[in-house]
């Protein structure tokens, strides 16, 4: 029996005393070391990344392929190169300040048009044999891009020369997986032209080069095509921002990997609720998550740590959170043990 509560009436805890015994809580979520697979955390702030490493980041795979960071369009291939060789500049000194793991995928995104992309493809071959490039990307056919059109087939040529070189180096390809943003519960006003919270010229979109029932699948579907003609196994391809549009379709007809964007959920409409139904539904074996953290975007560093402890609220064991969040992402990118 419990030692009487000796507060002057009784409160919540008396009655607590009386009820069930109390749960065990897995205490070993607290440090639980975990990977996020997917961001630009080198365009982050110093105390943004600091965030990272007191929340319990293990590694991460910091991606440059962006176009939000080149000023020109149409983007060159010397804008994406500067891109790469900033990441490549920066990386060490990111991990000796914070003494998580950092790698780099380095890629060749298709949400702008670039101008001659086969010199990038030509020069992509050196930069995959560095130790510190752990991943091609991120990549994918895109339904429409940014102030120019580019043509679908053009895109997925671009995107199957980078998994021939992934597949010739033994890399993973993360994908740009499109989204089918939810819909706003009020539009914003038109003169701004920007979505609040994402600082990109919105209004700058060009009609889309893909236009069926569902473009943003059958953008993924040209991606697991492309794959296929690239000679790079579905083990190897990470579809990162998986949502509902296209998780049924890669679970059931591919062996790709899902990574779940949840650092920017008010954007994309992904949180851990989807993870775990996810892991429900097809188990914890090809399933990841990520943050896509990025200094255009307002993003959550701890996004990851928080969805930990979410996964188990929601009833997921706490071996498969670690499987999520630690050794899925370790053993695709080949990252810390």
């Amino acid at each position: 029996m419990s030692t009487p509560q000796p507060t002057v009436r009784p409160t919540d805890a008396a009655y607590l005393d009386e009820s069930e015994s109390e749960p065990e809580l897995p205490t070993e979520l607290l440090n639980l070391p975990w990977i996020d697979p997917h961001n630009h955390a080198h365009t982050l702030s110093w105390e943004d990344r600091e965030r990272y490493a007191l929340s319990g980041c293990r590694a991460m795979v910091m991606v440059s392929s962006g176009y939000h960071w080149t000023p020109y369009k149409p983007v060159e291939a010397s804008d994406i190169r500067f891109l790469w060789d900033d990441a490549i500049n920066r990386r060490r000194a990111i991990e000796r300040n914070h003494f998580f793991e950092a790698k780099l995928s380095l890629g060749v995104h298709t949400g702008v048009r670039i101008e001659s992309p086969d010199e990038l493809l030509a020069a992509m071959d050196d930069y995959c044999a560095l130790d510190e490039v752990v991943a091609v990307g991120e990549t994918g056919v895109t339904p429409s891009q940014h102030v120019e059109r580019w043509d679908v087939d053009e895109q997925q040529a671009v995107v199957q020369a980078q998994m021939e070189l992934a597949a010739d180096h033994d890399l993973p390809v993360l994908l740009h997986t499109p989204n089918t943003t939810p819909g706003a519960k009020r539009e914003y006003r038109d003169d701004l032209g920007v979505t609040p919270g994402y600082e990109k010229n919105a209004g700058l979109g060009t009609e889309p080069v893909l236009d069926g029932e569902n473009p943003a699948l059958e953008a993924v579907k040209r991606d697991v095509e492309a794959a296929a003609d690239a000679g790079l196994d579905e083990e190897r391809v990470v579809a990162s921002h998986a949502d509902a549009n296209n998780t049924e379709y890669l679970m059931e007809e591919t062996d790709c990997y899902l990574s779940y964007t949840i650092g920017h959920s008010w954007l994309v409409g992904v949180d851990a609720a989807d993870v775990a139904s996810a892991i429900d539904e097809y188990g914890p074996e090809r399933i990841m998550i990520d943050t896509d953290t990025a200094n255009v975007l307002r993003t959550d560093p701890y996004a990851v740590k928080r969805a930990i402890f979410e996964l188990y609220r929601y009833g997921i064991d706490v071996d498969d959170i670690r499987t999520v969040v630690y050794e899925n992402p370790r053993d695709v990118f080949g990252l810390t043990e």
